[in-house]
């Protein structure tokens, strides 16, 4: 654990040699990760298209193995037959998970969202009841949180829950929607309104009266994992099924979905590698005009900035990884950024193994394919990007984060300080402009988190290529900060512009100038060399 605050990226000079990478993974870290690959790989792959066919014997089954295996109970205590690893173990097995999307998916409801709300929440009796089963497979659990009406708006939620007059039960009526594992989950972490206005989260068992699924929904992608709605009927639970206390809902829903956030940022990592490999394998392979399209410089640059791009996201994954603890929602602008950075840059990567893959990509004859149409679903999950966006921005406000000068900065070479200057100059003429009605300015809030993202991203980028010394990791860095900055630029003259006019606009949009200043890299010459180093290694990162 580090004494680091949440966003001090933003205000604090880095020490690169105190900010956790990949290169820094433990033993036990690389036995876990190898105990994952290896499980994918012999398990999990030959029985993919089962799954695609919607056999949920097959999940559960593989549910189970992985409750063999130690790899359901990585974040619950020894006490209640878990494993107790840290946040980096946890990101690990989801990175290798998603190698498979839809099983990935599965895992997470199970091990992350499903179970973590009883780690924290739940009392004694519950944890004790629940938890060994789950990390053994022995039961399979969901998290019920959407509703149709109130997905992005989760306190608007309508389903209710009344304590019966004896005061044994709490009897649940509504509709829960696009619930993961519903087909063959055996409980439900589920969020309701005590007497219609209190938000408070449950465990409900399937077993239970009043409790059922609806039809698998017809889905664009992740056809492998089951996804219903969850239909409470007037359900009886006992009154001991409360999680946390009554009308303090939120925390139990918004503490698990932080973390499920920045799993988002490790799924896109490990979706994202397993779509490179793939494209990296095709180019190699197929020829035109007489040699391998691995050779021509368009295709060198996608592979590149697809490379480039899931080496961002890792190097914010692992970081952001070693300074959480718990459900602590210091770092939830961090978790948004994994979440949001992560899923882009995985939509990216996919669209250009399609690319790349030309017509053949677009037929299921090649797993790019299935790629492409899962992920897209990550943009919606946990809260849909746009939200995440906004709320990024109404934290940092509320946190006074923009609420001090911010001082010119000669880490990295003034890369970093003046982008933070950037932000600061757009975030000062936000707070003036718009007061208390800034959380209403949402277009304003998303390219001001747009900027943080940038930062967030460069500054782990070039902390990691500092620290390892790695020379394809410099030009990985430098590479991508050439682009962040004009990104950040881009997104402050947005903002500037939207919050100024005539002569006060040009005096704020050349100040952004002169903070975005840079002396341009060869990317060129840069993504060349990465592409070659792809090309020749075993692995593509």
């Amino acid at each position: 654990m580090s004494d680091t605050k949440g966003c001090s990226f933003l205000t604090d000079e880095t020490d690169p040699a105190r900010v956790f990478t990949p290169e820094d993974l433990s033993e036990e870290h690389l036995m876990i990760r190898d105990l994952a690959h290896r499980f994918v790989a012999d398990e999990v792959l030959p029985r993919q298209d089962s799954m695609e066919h919607q056999e949920w014997d097959t999940t559960v089954k593989l549910l189970r193995r992985c409750g063999e295996l130690g790899l359901l109970g990585i974040e619950v205590p020894e006490a209640y037959g878990g494993e107790n690893l840290d946040k980096v173990s946890a990101m690990i097995v989801t990175e290798e998970m998603a190698r498979v999307a839809s099983f990935g998916v599965s895992f997470g409801g199970q091990a992350g969202i499903g179970t973590l709300p009883i780690v924290y929440f739940g009392t004694e009796e519950l944890r004790k009841r629940y938890l060994p089963a789950i990390c053994k497979g022995e039961k399979i659990s969901a998290y019920a949180l959407s509703e149709a009406g109130s997905a992005s708006d989760a306190l608007a939620a309508k389903t209710t829950a009344t304590l019966s007059p004896d005061g044994r039960e709490w009897i649940l009526h509504g509709e829960k929607m696009w619930i993961t594992n519903a087909a063959f989950a055996d409980l439900f972490i589920t969020f309701a309104q005590v007497d219609g206005k209190q938000f408070s989260g449950f465990v409900v068992e399937k077993a239970s009266a009043g409790v059922s699924t609806g039809a698998e929904e017809l889905k664009m992608g992740l056809k492998g994992s089951s996804t219903r709605a969850l239909l409470l009927d007037e359900a009886r639970i006992p009154a001991g099924n409360l999680l946390g206390e009554i009308g303090k809902g939120h925390r139990v829903a918004f503490g698990t979905l932080n973390t499920g956030r920045a799993k988002l940022g490790a799924t896109a990592v490990g979706a994202g590698r397993a779509a490179l490999e793939e494209a990296l394998r095709y180019a190699k392979q197929r020829t035109a005009f007489g040699k391998p399209i691995a050779t021509f410089g368009a295709i060198q640059h996608k592979l590149a900035e697809m490379a480039i791009r899931i080496w961002v996201t890792e190097s914010m994954v692992y970081r952001t990884a070693s300074l959480l603890s718990g459900i602590d929602p210091e770092y939830a602008v961090e978790c948004s950024i994994l979440k949001v950075f992560g899923t882009e840059a995985l939509d990216y990567v996919v669209d250009e193994a399609v690319q790349i893959f030309g017509g053949y990509g677009y037929t299921s004859e090649y797993p790019v394919e299935r790629y492409y149409h899962d992920a897209r679903v990550n943009r919606i999950f946990e809260g849909t990007n746009e939200i995440n966006r906004i709320l990024m921005g109404r934290m940092l406000f509320k946190r006074k984060v923009f609420g001090s000068s911010v001082p010119p900065s000669s880490l990295f070479g003034g890369l970093i300080g003046g982008s933070r200057q950037a932000l600061q100059l757009a975030a000062d003429l936000a707070g003036e402009k718009y007061g208390d009605s800034l959380p209403d300015q949402q277009e304003v809030l998303m390219h001001l988190a747009d900027m943080v993202m940038e930062i967030y991203a460069m500054d782990s980028a070039l902390s990691r290529a500092t620290k390892s010394g790695v020379g394809t990791h410099r030009e990985m860095a430098d590479t991508f900060v050439n682009d962040a900055i004009e990104r950040v630029r881009w997104s402050g003259v947005q903002a500037v512009a939207a919050m100024t006019e005539g002569d006060a606009r040009r005096a704020q949009i050349e100040k952004l100038d002169r903070f975005c200043t840079h002396f341009p890299a060869d990317t060129v010459s840069h993504r060349r060399r990465i592409a070659e180093d792809l090309l020749d290694a075993p692995r593509a990162l």
